[in-house]
């Protein structure tokens, strides 16, 4: 495991928005739903200098929307969505959330373990988890990656 570390600026990401109340599965049909509609909202996804959209997000959040981490790991808000220009508006249906900038650890998701060896490395390492840990999504590559807030900017 290759853990790296970057600085992110608040960025927006538009999507469609669930919680681990909505019961099993709910991630996997918030996805279904995005990725279906997803021509409702292309159209605002950032772009990188060659015309690619910039990230694929699973943002998470605790209930009370500050960004912290889920409730035991396990109770929460998540938004499966695309990142976009920081004045879009999100159209009906969809949910707009501005994340705040942090430094990030971030690693490839190797498997279905990757969340608790990140959590357990910066538990070894004394490194706090700063906010809520999301899912990226390189559109370039199709490669899954974990974000975890380890300092607010």
């Amino acid at each position: 495991m290759k853990v790296e570390r970057c600085e992110k600026e608040s960025f927006v990401v538009i999507g469609k928005e669930g919680s681990t109340m909505d019961g099993t599965g709910f991630i996997q049909n918030l996805w279904e739903d995005a990725n279906s509609h997803f021509g409702e909202i292309q159209h605002l996804a950032k772009k990188d200098e060659d015309g690619n959209i910039a990230g694929i997000w699973g943002a998470m959040s605790d209930f009370s929307r500050s960004f912290q981490p889920w409730e035991d790991f396990s109770k929460g808000l998540y938004l499966a969505g695309v990142e976009c220009n920081d004045d879009a508006e999100a159209p009906d249906g969809w949910t707009k959330w501005v994340i705040p900038g942090f430094e990030y650890l971030y690693v490839e998701r190797e498997n279905d373990g990757t969340f608790s060896e990140v959590i357990k490395y910066m538990e070894n390492h004394d490194i706090p988890l700063a906010g809520a840990v999301h899912d990226f999504t390189c559109p370039q590559t199709g490669k899954g990656y974990l974000f975890f807030p380890c300092r607010k900017l």
